[in-house]
């Protein structure tokens, strides 16, 4: 049993890999507070609630963009499944070839997003991760991770409208169906959803110009990548367990 984790600035996602298959997936809050101990306790409540025995898990894999939470996170896989864990880093192997000017500065949520988008869909891609950022990264047509460009997520953009604006109320992302609105929460949630999915419609006409052609796939993933989607013709493909699945691709890469 592989226990694979995706930890972000918000959330970190983690699932269980049987074979090939994802059998369970969970989403909690990354909360670089709390302590190994507490990691076990929440852990194993959801594992217990779906009868998985924790010690049935032999392998466990990292990506994480949190620094933070890792001394924690290192430690309950010690002691509570009694796995050394693979963190996705420096060194580790996943058969990308990275363009980037410094590839050490590339997330590691990127390139196993990467990874796994260019196993199951082939290449030239635009992969589209919607989460506490929301990212664009550009594989070639010769599979190669030419980089990208890094935005504030919408949830970012929406609190900063909140926090900023003294007479503006925190709104919920949802579509108001209209941008001719006629009161304030409808007038912001249709600037921020409407706009943003503009937004991301211009980002990927130009990163498709720059790869020199309209035959790209695009791939989106995130926790709003669906809300995103309903509002654009750009994204070709919605992979809501991306990350995992790039994750389970890197283990095998490396489980030697």
């Amino acid at each position: 049993m592989l226990l694979v984790f995706d930890v972000g600035n918000t959330n970190m996602v983690l699932g269980i890999y049987e074979g090939d298959t994802l059998t369970n997936s969970w989403r909690i809050n990354t909360d670089h507070q709390k302590s190994s101990d507490e990691y076990g306790i929440l852990i194993n409540n959801l594992f217990e609630y779906h009868r998985i025995n924790m010690r049935d898990v032999k392998n466990i894999i990292i990506s994480s963009v949190v620094p933070d939470v890792m001394h924690s996170l290192e430690n309950f896989c010690i002691k509570y499944c009694g796995v050394e864990p693979l963190i996705v880093g420096p060194g580790i192997k996943t058969g990308l070839n990275i363009k980037y000017d410094n590839p050490k500065q590339v997330g590691a949520d990127r390139i196993v997003n990467a990874v796994a988008a260019i196993e199951k869909y082939g290449y030239p891609l635009i992969i589209v991760d919607f989460g506490t950022a929301t990212t664009f990264c550009a594989i070639s047509d010769k599979g190669e991770y030419l980089g990208g460009s890094i935005c504030p997520g919408i949830k970012i953009s929406s609190e900063a409208l909140f926090h900023e604006a003294s007479k503006l109320p925190r709104v919920e992302l949802a579509k108001p169906g209209m941008t001719i609105c006629k009161n304030t929460v409808s007038a912001m949630q249709a600037g921020i959803i409407y706009g943003y999915a503009g937004m991301v419609e211009r980002l990927i006409d130009m990163i498709k110009k720059e790869l020199g052609s309209d035959d790209v796939k695009v791939i989106a993933t995130g926790g709003l990548s669906t809300l995103i989607d309903s509002e654009t013709d750009s994204i070709d493909y919605i992979d809501k367990d991306l990350t995992l699945e790039g994750l389970k691709l890197i283990y095998e890469k490396n489980k030697e």
